[in-house]
Parts: C-alpha cells; structure tokens; sequence
C-alpha cells in the first residue's frame, strides 16, 4: 500500500493521509502534521500535534480492524489545528488508569493533557478519533 496525500480546495483548511495500519505510519503522520503546522504558520503547535497524531494512531494500529487508517489534520480556528485518526472499528477509546510500572496505557491521558479537547465521532464504517489543540496567543 502506498501512501497518499491529499489538500480539500473547500472547508476549513486541511491535509489527510491514507497509511497502512501499522506502527511506522505514526513517523508518516507525524511529519504530515509538522508540514500543516508550517504551512499555517503554526508552529507553537507542532510538536505536541505531532505527539498526539502519533498516539491516535498507536491506539488505530493496536485496535483497529483492516489494513489502513486515515489521518486527517485541519485548521479549524485561526490558532487551532485539529488531528485525527479514522479507523475501521467501532470501538471507542477510553483512558484508562495506569500504574507506575505499567509500560503502555498513558497515550488518552497524555492527549488530554495536550489538547483543549478530544473525541471519537461514530461512523456506519467505523469512527474518527480527534483531538484539537491550540497556540498560545
């Protein structure tokens, strides 16, 4: 499978990307969110998009069903950018305790503490998790 990416002409402003569902497309999406972040002159956020995208599409890869996953990153404000991950499953995240010594589990908690907001959106094929964030200023 082959990577793609696509402008919308229409609608907020935005860049999506269709990867193969496995954990070396988070580096892909990373960079996908970095170049919109720049295009807009929004670099304050970048990094922690970056972050988050790469969390998003950790939890896609590990839950999701089918071979791709969509990553979507739109300015929906004039200093908010909004990334997300669409997947082939129905089955809505949810943050989870974790302790000290567990390995895995803190990527919802680490994207609350990034974002001004998050969610999942339902959809007949599956849903889109997303989470905006917001520079200073």
């Amino acid at each position: 499978m082959t990577a793609t990416t696509t402008s919308r002409p229409t609608g907020h402003p935005g860049y999506s990307e269709t990867l193969p569902r496995e954990p070396e497309s988070a580096a892909i999406a990373r960079r996908l969110v970095r170049a919109a972040c720049t295009a807009w002159a929004l670099e304050a956020v970048a990094d922690d998009a970056a972050l988050v995208v790469s969390e998003l599409v950790a939890n896609a890869v590990q839950h999701a069903r089918r071979e791709s996953i969509r990553v979507v990153v739109e300015r929906t404000g004039l200093r908010t950018v909004r990334v997300a991950v669409a997947d082939f499953s129905r089955a809505r995240p949810v943050a989870r305790a974790v302790g000290e010594g567990d390995e895995d589990g803190r990527g919802l908690a680490l994207v609350e503490e990034l974002a001004v907001g998050w969610g999942a959106d339902e959809r007949r094929w599956g849903k889109v998790v997303w989470a905006e964030l917001q520079a200073a200023g």
